[in-house]
């Protein structure tokens, strides 16, 4: 390595430290990252052999720093998704298994709930069908339905409390 090609990046990172420290903050999700960033920009540029083929310096720095960004953004997207799953609650749940008691519980609920809803008046009952198995609005149920919105609400709000007494039964 000659002297002025140390001198080159010494004076290069003395005068843009600062605003390189800037563009990586504005640019990446970690701001933790950022002072390695940095520094692997100063390193990346003592590797290059030939400086005084470099016309623009302070261009050629930020070059450097963009394609650094580039790879850090990959690598930071391969790392998040396999950080989503490597997540220790994320694997418990992953690992829990409903045992059979509680899946004769839901199959229990799931037909008792069928009931309570075939107990009801049938423009009440397919109010809550429209709103809860077809996620319409109040607007297209009343239309679908020839009546108010506020029809849609007093339906719904009977049909709610009709099945949550007759749920309670079955606890």
């Amino acid at each position: 390595m000659t002297e002025p090609k140390i001198e080159l990046i010494e004076r290069l990172f003395a005068q843009h430290r600062s605003s390189l420290r800037a563009f990586f903050y504005r640019r990446v999700k970690s701001k933790f990252s950022v002072p390695d960033l940095v520094q692997e920009v100063y390193v990346r540029m003592l590797r290059v052999n030939d400086t005084d083929a470099i016309l623009n310096p302070e261009g050629y720095l930020y070059t450097v720093a963009s394609n650094l960004l580039g790879e850090h953004a990959v690598l930071e997207q391969r790392q998040s998704t396999h950080a989503e799953i490597d997540q220790p609650l994320l694997q418990a749940e992953i690992a829990r298994t409903p045992d059979f008691e509680e899946l004769l519980d839901t199959r229990a609920r799931v037909h008792r709930l069928r009931e309570v809803l075939a107990q009801l008046p049938p423009k009440c009952r397919a109010t809550v069908l429209m709103k809860y198995q077809h996620a319409l609005s109040y607007q297209e149920i009343a239309t679908q339905l020839g009546i108010s919105t506020h029809m849609v609400q007093k339906y719904l709000a009977q049909a709610l409390a009709h099945c949550r007494r007759r749920m309670a039964r079955l606890r």
